[in-house]
């Protein structure tokens, strides 16, 4: 019952970030198209340099790796978190969803565009699964954080609510869990998505 309720109250923010992350990608997949000729050039070395790196690399340091995954992750979570607390963070927080969306968007296609049938698989394997994952958790957070400021908008400038320490509580809990989930994923973009790049390169570095 709780849950449905929750849905329920908060159904409209859910579809409208989702809808704003959306937007992102699709503008990030455009602006692609919008590279001049040397912004390209220099992204297909770069791009090649990549793969080649990758495919070359045999002693990576898992340890660092997981650190700087985990760490921009981390500091994402905590920058919503934080946005959440103060009332005027909530219009930042909606830049941060569209911003991340333009990001995933470039990337994938960016890659797909470069290398037809081939980017596309590398991102379906190497990109998407995370992201699968990824993405719904930023979603969470946003819409939580979103909702507190809310929350907190109501509380001091419309009507008096009591005490603030429980809806606190709740909202940093839930954003604790987040980002518990976040060092799961972490630990697979560490250990398991440079096996899966290793292995798909090789046919890309012949395109």
């Amino acid at each position: 019952m709780n849950m449905q309720y929750y849905l329920k109250e908060h159904l409209s923010l859910y579809i409208f970030v989702s809808v704003l992350f959306l937007m992102g990608i699709i503008f990030g997949a455009l602006m692609v198209n919008a590279l001049s000729f040397e912004q390209t050039e220099d992204m297909s070395s770069y791009l090649g340099s990549f793969f080649k790196m990758i495919n070359q690399e045999t002693d990576l340091s898992s340890k660092q790796l997981l650190q700087e995954t985990f760490g921009l992750h981390l500091k994402w979570m905590l920058l919503i978190w934080v946005l959440g607390l103060s009332v005027i963070g909530l219009p930042f927080i909606l830049i941060l969803d569209f911003l991340k969306g333009v990001l995933i968007g470039f990337t994938t296609g960016y890659i797909v565009g470069e290398l037809s049938w081939d980017g596309f698989l590398f991102a379906l394997v190497s990109i998407a699964p995370q992201n699968l994952i990824i993405v719904p958790v930023i979603i969470i957070a946003s819409v939580s954080g979103i909702s507190f400021s809310i929350y907190l908008i109501k509380n001091r400038f419309l009507q008096k609510r009591g005490n603030m320490s429980k809806p606190f509580m709740t909202y940093s809990f839930l954003i604790l869990s987040l980002i518990g989930i976040l060092f799961v994923i972490s630990l697979y973009e560490t250990y398991l998505t440079p096996s899966i790049m290793k292995w798909i390169t090789p046919m890309l570095l012949s395109v």
